[in-house]
């Protein structure tokens, strides 16, 4: 009766289940010791983050330089560093004080905005139809309550910072130290990325080698051609939304079309995200602009997923709607924005390991299926 218990998957399990629950009891109370790996981790999580990002950026690149132009890779690396360094600059030089320029334009005019907003609520309250929607509440009043004039905002600005002072100080200090390490970093990637697989290789065993091979080649190709891809698509977006607004005439259409390359990230839900600046600038002044801000970004997104998206990231990720949803929602609230950007690769990259294991598993139950077979 003991052995049959002792053989059965309940007991299995049971048993299984009770190691992992006993191992993470043990190690919450443990946890002190593992403060200098946590803190060490969180440490160089941005700057490899980073760093990672633009390897997989550039690293297309460095291949088709050491490939076709022939060149060595370190001469290419150096190559595609000057390159970088060059588009810092112009973004430093034209984009970065144009965004600047168009936020504070924005910021100045937010009482004027705010003033706008109640004379279209004083028009939409004096109707019939909203007349008994807008009897119980003023809204006027309540705008006045709220104080958005620029003296009230900009006092609470001050306010906060002064409040934040240390914060800031620290984010500053880590900023910088981010920006000194991720070049060195990316360095190295690239110059010695290639060497990363075959070294792996040599420290496992013979018969998986070749599959955890193809494993880590698969992983790379979705990451290089989602990353890559996802940039190209915020650059077309971003460009040609912004040159949709300043041929209809939206204020700060480079500020808007920058913020629309930016939410393009986030899957379904950022050309909505990335329109809405836009549409609340002008829908209370002008609504017919409102609805060409729409037609606008309409036509981008068009464009970007009919076009751009099949061609430059095509169906690797193969991800359902409703998967990327609800990745969306429990990433969001996991990891905050971090975790909206991440959420989707990291996902992919998961799924793969998932069918990695069970197609080892699956290989494994036809192999000793068929050496027992052979042994009967």
């Amino acid at each position: 009766m003991f052995e049959r218990v002792k053989q059965s998957k309940l007991f299995f399990w049971s048993l299984e289940f009770l190691v992992v629950a006993t191992l993470i009891l043990v190690l919450t109370k443990i946890g002190f010791l593992f403060q200098p790996i946590a803190t060490f981790f969180t440490t160089l999580f941005a700057p490899v983050l980073i760093a990672g990002f633009l390897f997989y950026l550039l690293n297309p690149i460095v291949e088709l330089m050491t490939k076709r132009l022939k060149m060595k890779r370190i001469f290419a690396i150096m190559a595609v560093f000057l390159l970088l360094v060059i588009a810092l600059v112009l973004i430093v030089s034209s984009i970065i004080p144009n965004l600047i320029l168009q936020l504070t334009q924005l910021a100045e005019n937010i009482p004027a905005f705010v003033t706008e907003v109640e004379a279209w609520f004083d028009r939409v309250s004096t109707s019939d139809f909203f007349n008994n929607l807008f009897e119980q509440v003023n809204v006027t009043e309540q705008l006045e309550k709220m104080n958005l004039s620029y003296g009230s905002i900009l006092q609470r600005f001050l306010s906060g910072l002064s409040s934040s002072l240390g914060s800031i100080v620290g984010s500053i200090a880590a900023a910088t130290m981010t920006v000194v390490t991720v070049p060195f970093i990316l360095f190295y990637m690239l110059k010695d990325g290639d060497k990363i697989v075959p070294n792996i290789e040599k420290v496992l065993p013979e018969k998986r080698r070749d599959q955890v091979k193809d494993l880590l080649n698969q992983m790379n190709k979705t990451l290089s051609k989602y990353i890559s891809g996802q940039a190209i698509e915020c650059i077309f977006v971003a460009t040609f939304t912004f040159l949709g607004y300043l041929v209809i005439g939206v204020d700060y259409a480079f500020l808007f079309g920058m913020i629309a390359g930016v939410t393009n990230l986030i899957p379904y839900l950022g050309p909505y995200l990335g329109l809405m600046p836009a549409l609340f600038v002008t829908v209370f002044n002008d609504p017919f602009k409102a609805l060409l801000c729409c037609v606008v970004v309409l036509v981008v997104q068009q464009v970007d997923g009919n076009v751009i998206y099949p061609n430059v990231i095509g169906k690797s990720l193969a991800i359902h709607p409703l998967t990327i949803i609800i990745i969306l929602l429990v990433a969001g609230n996991i990891a905050g924005l971090l975790g909206i950007f991440l959420g989707v690769p990291f996902y992919a990259i998961c799924r793969i390991l998932v069918r990695f294991v069970i197609e080892i598993v699956r290989e494994d139950r036809i192999k000793h299926k068929q050496k027992k077979i052979l042994e009967d």
